[in-house]
């Protein structure tokens, strides 16, 4: 019985099956990864890069950073920008082989689960410091900006605390076929526990926690949107919605395949080929949806809101693309065509 090797997302990657007994002829697979991630990969990184630098530069040039929820959002951009500039490194080795040695493989792979865990957990404190903007107003702390700015720290070091496996552990070898490939080497004394650790880890921190926090959150938050009188609720019904079903339809199927793989490790069940390699094809195509996610956060967090689109108008002003009239006519059409008495920053009282 041969091993199963692990990619840079920690993906089931197959150059031999050790749930199999007979060898696995896995070349299609491979074939249909090395085409499929570059691909995919450019494209998420081109969009993933315009719309996260976008929110950069708002929330530092423009807003300040003056609160909470510019903070959680800047971090989130930057982390999401971090896990895209690792993509054209892995779509090299999916294309051909690993060419970047051992310590860029501990150095890429470590660097992806941070961003890939801090995404996640930042996810969640945007998600809880909106159920408190609503529900537990009174609650807020008095000083916001240096509250988040201190959640955000204990979030980056938190999320280099649970890669730490994977800056010891990642390592380029040459596979079966004689091609390098960067991946997970667990210890051969291990009994799996190692591997089953962080991959439970990784469904817990990765879709379990941000998961329920939304559910729970977004579930009273709801509630109280619709007991408010007076208020245009609709659109931030909308978006709750959005961001719950986006985040399912991206993260659900991905950690649905890897339960299934980290039974199979725990079971050590043997298996054929053809389900090794199906579970191949799940786990490629579901890992590429999880991450149009970091394309999808500026949109469903940031540019939604009236305060991104006066910020954005600002920059198209500021490097020439429309003059100071267009400008302020732009801005007066937003106030006159808001259904509230006054025009605000805010896309609403509720900050969503």
């Amino acid at each position: 019985m041969e091993d199963i090797y692990y990619d840079d997302e920690s993906e089931l990657y197959f150059e031999t099956s050790t749930f199999s007994d007979t060898f696995c002829d896995n070349f299609e697979v491979k074939d249909f990864r090395g085409v499929y991630f570059p691909c995919l990969y450019a494209i998420i990184f081109l969009a993933g890069l315009l719309g996260n630098s976008l929110v950069i530069v708002t929330k530092v040039l423009y807003e300040k950073l003056k609160t909470m929820t510019d903070i959680y959002m800047m971090n989130l951009a930057i982390a999401d920008l971090i896990l895209l500039c690792t993509l054209p490194l892995w779509a090299v080795a999916a294309y051909n082989e690993w060419v970047f040695g051992t310590v860029m493989c501990n150095v890429v792979t470590g660097v992806y689960t941070v961003n890939f865990n801090s995404c996640m957990l930042l996810l969640t404190c945007v998600t809880v410091n909106r159920y408190h903007a609503i529900v537990q107003a009174t609650k807020m702390p008095k000083n916001k900006r240096t509250h988040g700015m201190f959640i955000c720290a204990a979030v980056w070091v938190f999320a280099i605390i649970l890669a730490l496996p994977e800056f010891i552990l990642s390592e380029a070898i040459s596979n079966e076929s004689g091609k390098t490939v960067c991946i997970m080497n667990y210890p051969p004394n291990s009994s799996n526990t190692i591997e089953v650790g962080v991959r439970v880890t990784q469904m817990a921190v990765g879709f379990l926690i941000p998961f329920v926090t939304m559910i729970i959150c977004y579930t009273i938050i709801t509630i109280t949107l619709l007991k408010a009188k007076g208020f245009q609720k609709s659109k931030s019904l909308k978006i709750i919605s959005a961001v719950v079903i986006v985040f399912m339809i991206c993260e659900l199927p991905y950690n649905i395949v890897l339960l299934l793989l980290t039974v199979q490790i725990t079971s050590k069940e043997h298996t054929s080929c053809e389900y090794n390699a199906n579970i191949a094809y799940a786990i490629i195509v579901t890992e590429s949806i999880a991450y149009v996610h970091c394309c999808l956060n500026p949109i469903l967090y940031v540019f939604l809101g009236v305060k991104f689109r006066n910020n954005f108008l600002k920059i198209l002003n500021d490097v020439g693309c429309i003059s100071q009239k267009q400008l302020h006519g732009n801005q007066k059409t937003e106030c006159e065509t808001s259904q509230q008495r006054t025009c605000v920053s805010e896309t609403t009282m509720y900050p969503l």
